[in-house]
């Protein structure tokens, strides 16, 4: 197999833990680095994939963040798409009385309400760090600021979880992408872009999705790799993406892409 361009998701997939890639990893694109685009897709913020970038040795690439919704080369951002603030006003509103509470990530900042286990695992695992501040002030200065949120992240209970997912795809579903990441975890992306749009984005002249192949495992990376010349799951992905992809990998702990890049991939 021979690819210009390889596209891989970080968490459960080119990860080999929850923070890092493995030597053999890093070997690996090493070896393949020069004559093959490498970049990097995900839904963390920049700052949480810039030091994958750097483990790698390819910050000469850009990188596409927050599921396409942040695309960005070194400093420069190539594209931004955000959510309004009217709409996360009224996402906010949704979850009064529940128990759950947002995440909002607008380029490099993320703002939470208070600590919980949940946001000490993303401070850990994407060695990132929240401004700590109530929602309503957030998002009083973000309408002073004119921007909007790149991505949410609802941090639910199973049970609030339950009860918001249907309401927010029954009431935001047109406008906005919704992914649940697992039973206490909402995500929330503008609509217009994915992890697919962005890198359809990055296709240099002559160049189409044929000549692109992608790693991924969870239900935000189906589009990807449903459309590229060459879809790939890891073993650990969720069954549904497993289905729709052309080969399955050995799990993100085994090293499953590295693997699949020294068996299938010539250069």
């Amino acid at each position: 197999m021979n690819y210009k361009i390889l596209c891989s998701d970080l968490d459960g997939t080119l990860l080999s833990t929850k923070s890092d890639v493995s030597s053999f990893t890093i070997s690996q694109i090493q070896r393949i680095k020069e004559s093959t685009r490498i970049i990097l897709v995900s839904a963390r913020m920049p700052s949480g994939m810039v030091y994958i970038q750097e483990r790698l040795g390819i910050t000469d690439q850009p990188i596409i963040c927050y599921n396409g919704a942040l695309v960005r080369h070194g400093d420069k951002d190539i594209s931004s798409v955000v959510i309004p603030v009217n709409l996360l006003q009224d996402i906010f509103e949704l979850t009064i009385g529940l128990n759950a509470k947002l995440g909002l990530y607008y380029n490099d900042e993320w703002y939470v309400p208070n600590i919980s286990e949940r946001v000490e695992k993303e401070i850990k695992y994407t060695k990132t760090t929240p401004v700590f501040q109530e929602t309503k002030t957030t998002l009083s200065h973000w309408e002073e600021r004119q921007i909007g949120a790149h991505k949410i992240m609802l941090m639910c209970t199973p049970e609030s979880a339950d009860v918001l997912m249907p309401t927010l795809t029954n009431t935001f579903g047109e406008q906005l992408n919704l992914y649940r990441s697992n039973d206490t975890l909402i995500e929330v992306a503008p609509k217009v872009v994915s992890k697919l749009t962005a890198i359809h984005s990055l296709l240099n002249k002559g160049e189409n999705l044929k000549d692109v192949i992608a790693f991924g495992d969870n239900y935000n990376d189906i589009e990807m790799l449903e459309n590229v010349g060459c879809g790939v799951a890891v073993a650990n992905g969720r069954e549904e993406v497993k289905k729709i992809s052309k080969y399955v990998a050995l799990k993100n702990t085994e090293d499953g892409v590295a693997h699949f890049i020294k068996n299938h991939l010539v250069f």
